[in-house]
């Protein structure tokens, strides 16, 4: 985060600081989940095409891992900045328009649409857990409450991310000042 001295209130720079700190650690807890992931398949095809013994929970084991980092990745990457953005219009705007736009498009389109996402998957987080439901993929049929929570965490998450965000971007929109500058992220 950029040091700007005089002009921004402290106690909006440690709320930022704080939620940032906490996807930063969140998003470092959350990569490990890849090392299961490799782990998974690389048992899978050493067991498929070393031994010709296929397993039957690796599909399923795969399928929820690559989801839930994905899906808990989220917040780390919008705090990154790694999502996708229209650069060849955004790079020509004045900082106080990028504020400007990205504060709209926080408070119309991203906490509207993850707060019902939130709502709608916490019901099927719920719904699976009351049940005790069960994935009907393989036949080793595992739980997928579990897998369903994700779903809202990762919302979550995302929520707690979008508040440090939209603080950032109030920021640039009244002052033309960016408080984080993003690099572009090349896939």
């Amino acid at each position: 985060m950029a040091e700007i001295t005089g002009r921004q209130p402290p106690a909006l720079l440690a709320i930022i600081r704080i939620i940032d700190g906490f996807t930063d650690r969140t998003g470092t807890i959350i990569s490990w989940l890849s090392v299961p992931l490799v782990l998974a398949v690389a048992y899978e095809v050493g067991a498929r095409y070393l031994f010709n013994a296929p397993t039957i929970w690796v599909y399923d084991a795969t399928y929820m891992l690559y989801g839930s980092l994905f899906m808990l990745g989220a917040a780390y990457a919008l705090h990154k900045g790694a999502h996708i953005r229209t650069d060849f219009f955004w790079e020509k705007f004045s900082i106080r328009r990028k504020g400007w736009i990205d504060t709209i498009s926080y408070v119309v389109f991203f906490f509207p649409s993850l707060i019902m996402l939130f709502l709608i998957s916490w019901n099927e987080f719920h719904y699976a857990w009351l049940i005790n439901e069960t994935s009907d993929q393989t036949p080793w049929r595992p739980v997928l409450w579990p897998f369903k929570f994700i779903v809202p965490f990762a919302c979550l998450l995302l929520l707690i991310q979008g508040v440090s965000e939209l603080i950032k971007s109030i920021y640039m929109a009244r002052t033309g000042v960016e408080l984080e500058h993003k690099e572009k992220v090349e896939i």
